[in-house]
């Protein structure tokens, strides 16, 4: 009989959102911490897509919980991993950026 890992059984959705969970937190940490606005083209990039990205960065870790309820709460579930990736990106966003005024 041939043994299949339950580890790489994920669907392609919690793929998905893990993906867009790293992408979305990565675009808000690099421009809390590089200064966006020395390149106009850069600085122009980010003001265009600063809210979309606000706004999926909070409905990923609610999306998460509501499929990880769903696939009944599995721990190798990249859900899991996104709903920790937001969580950390929720605390670096309030708690460890430094004021810029």
């Amino acid at each position: 009989m041939k043994e299949t890992s339950t580890l790489f059984k994920n669907s392609k959705t919690s793929k998905v959102v893990f993906i867009l969970s790293i992408l979305f937190s990565g675009f808000w940490c690099l421009g809390q911490v590089i200064n966006v606005y020395r390149f106009t083209l850069v600085g122009v990039l980010y003001e265009i897509l600063w809210l979309p990205a606000l706004v999926i960065l909070c409905l990923l870790p609610l999306f998460s919980l509501l499929f990880l309820l769903k696939e009944k709460g599995t721990n190798k579930s990249f859900y899991i991993y996104s709903i920790t990736i937001s969580l950390a990106t929720f605390l670096f966003m309030f708690f460890l950026t430094k004021d810029k005024s």
